[in-house]
């Protein structure tokens, strides 16, 4: 009875060590600080990774606490397909992903001052139901910074550069090769020319 007793135990132990085995974390990837212009629309980003097959039970559910305090508010939901939002957020946060792909974002739209704060995306895929959260930490400003004018205006600048670059570059190679050409008729002119008189015989020399 005791050893029958003890196969069981252990047994029943094994099934529990191979369950917890087969439950794995499911990654989650943000862009981490936001900051957009208020009154604009901007996308946050969530993406997902999970060991087990995505399928009707993957959950995506996005949370969002306000920078001045308060409680947690719900933002949205996708379960199978999205769920419209309430609250604060009603008409404004929409479904942005493809949980094909391992996407799980969301766009948030017409910015105000009071989306300011910490939005929070969470993906349950079972068996995979752990987890750290991915956050995002949004700051909605009245105009952007310095630094990403400056970076719009180079690469803005750099890529005119470049066109103008390979207009010129074309237009020089177009030029050289009709040059070349021109050159080429000419001397093909002047070799003719120069044959003309060799080919000629003296009227005298034919009589004699």
């Amino acid at each position: 009875m005791h050893c029958q007793s003890g196969c069981w135990t252990c047994l029943l132990g094994l099934v529990q060590v191979i369950a917890v085995l087969q439950i794995q974390a499911v990654d989650i990837y943000t862009s981490g600080n936001v900051e957009a212009l208020n009154g604009t629309d901007t996308r946050l980003k969530c993406t997902f990774r999970t060991s087990a097959p995505i399928g009707q039970s993957l959950v995506v559910s996005w949370n969002f606490k306000p920078e001045t305090g308060g409680q947690e508010e719900y933002v949205f939901y996708y379960h199978g397909k999205p769920y419209p939002p309430s609250g604060r957020f009603y008409n404004r946060a929409v479904w942005d992903g493809d949980v094909s792909r391992s996407d799980a974002s969301i766009l948030i739209r017409n910015l105000r001052f009071s989306d300011n704060g910490t939005f929070t995306c969470r993906v349950v895929n079972p068996p995979d139901v752990e987890g750290i959260v991915g956050e995002i930490q949004l700051q909605v400003v009245s105009q952007v910074t310095f630094s990403e004018i400056y970076l719009l205006a180079v690469v803005i600048g750099s890529a005119c550069a470049l066109i103008i670059l390979v207009v010129v570059i074309v237009i020089l190679v177009r030029h050289c090769k009709k040059k070349r050409q021109e050159n080429n008729i000419q001397m093909s002119e002047l070799e003719c020319k120069e044959k003309e008189p060799m080919n000629k015989k003296d009227p005298a020399e034919v009589t004699t």
